[in-house]
């Protein structure tokens, strides 16, 4: 699939770039994709919540009233966690949540999402550029001149830029990576996949 090179004025440069069918053209596999955002999301939780038990409340652990006599529930001390202030029966503790995905399995759902977007037509291709200071007016009218302005973007750059990445850092529905740091998930939630020219040749690299 052939692809044409944009400038940052989005006026076409007149280059157009092949992209590999071994990366953006391949049969899409949907199990792999669900498998890899599903690892994804799973890695981003912290695993940190918890709740304390009856062996973990202070307070006294004395017999709260007798055994028998009182009309009542038989009752140990004020711990139990069937009084207020209790411990919590079968509380959640800390764990973790990732599991590990076997990287051909990661690899073809990259390539798997990375071909959605080839044959949704919803991958741009823009020339190297660079910002000389960081300026989130300035991206903006970046993503105004390729007709992203209003959709969920994705970035990719060859490597890391700390102009560019801070000047898109504060926009809510962008979201800027390198190349080496490309994943299912980014891609999928995106619904724009701009790619900088010298990037294409990185993911190629990566994936093949």
């Amino acid at each position: 699939m052939d692809i044409a090179v944009v400038k940052q004025s989005g006026e076409s440069t007149g280059r157009k770039i092949n992209l590999s069918t071994e990366v953006f053209g391949i049969e899409p596999n949907d199990h792999a994709i669900w498998l890899d955002v599903k690892s994804y999301l799973a890695n981003q939780r912290q695993g940190t919540h918890k709740s304390k038990q009856r062996n973990e409340i202070s307070g006294s652990s004395k017999k709260i009233k007798k055994q028998k006599g009182t009309g009542g529930a038989r009752a140990g001390n004020i711990k139990n966690p069937q009084f207020k202030g209790g411990g919590r029966i079968f509380g959640p503790a800390p764990r973790d949540y990732s599991f590990k995905l076997n990287k051909k399995v990661k690899d073809l759902a990259r390539k798997s999402a990375l071909t959605y977007k080839a044959i949704d037509n919803s991958i741009a291709i823009i020339e190297d550029f660079n910002f000389e200071a960081p300026k989130t007016k300035q991206y903006i009218n970046l993503m105004k001149a390729i007709g992203a302005n209003d959709q969920k973007t994705l970035l990719v750059l060859p490597e890391n830029n700390r102009n560019i990445v801070s000047s898109g850092r504060n926009l809510q529905n962008t979201k800027v990576i390198t190349a080496s740091q490309i994943n299912t998930y980014d891609v999928i939630n995106a619904d724009k996949l701009v790619l900088v020219e010298s990037s294409v040749e990185k993911i190629d690299n990566l994936l093949k």
